[in-house]
């Protein structure tokens, strides 16, 4: 049996690529059934401040075709935000997070507020060697 029965990560997802897949088996290896969010290209605009190569309804149907994932939604600014917006939403029991939010000042609030609800939160690596940001620099 896994660790976790709902798990829920979030991301942009854009130009898919092997470390996005990497942390998506990694998830699910960790729960029986993995909710993703896919951030909305208002999203990317306003917040990451680039313009996205796919558009959102094409990432959300690259991401829910692979395996690893059971289901898919697109989630804009305040879901992406606030995590207990998301966990009202999902009602997942442990939200998956890269390892570089850790100890970080928004994650230890937000650590505190799902303790009463029994909610973890694991905190993965990336890939180490791409990026969506590398993968558009060596396109250019």
């Amino acid at each position: 049996m896994k660790k976790y029965k709902v798990g829920y990560t979030v991301g942009v997802f854009d130009l898919f690529h092997v470390g996005h897949l990497n942390l998506l088996e990694r998830c699910k290896a960790m729960c029986d059934v993995l909710i993703v969010g896919v951030c909305d290209d208002a999203y990317v605009r306003d917040v990451k401040h680039k313009e996205p190569v796919i558009p959102e309804d094409e990432r959300k149907r690259i991401v829910e075709a692979l395996k690893c994932v059971d289901q898919a939604y697109i989630v804009d600014f305040k879901v992406t935000d606030d995590k207990m917006l998301a966990y009202e939403r999902f009602h997942f029991d442990v939200l998956f997070s890269g390892d570089d939010w850790k100890g970080s000042e928004r994650y230890l609030r937000t650590e505190q507020q799902f303790k009463p609800y029994g909610v973890a939160i694991e905190y993965l690596p990336y890939t180490k060697g791409i990026s969506t940001s590398d993968l558009k620099m060596k396109m250019k």
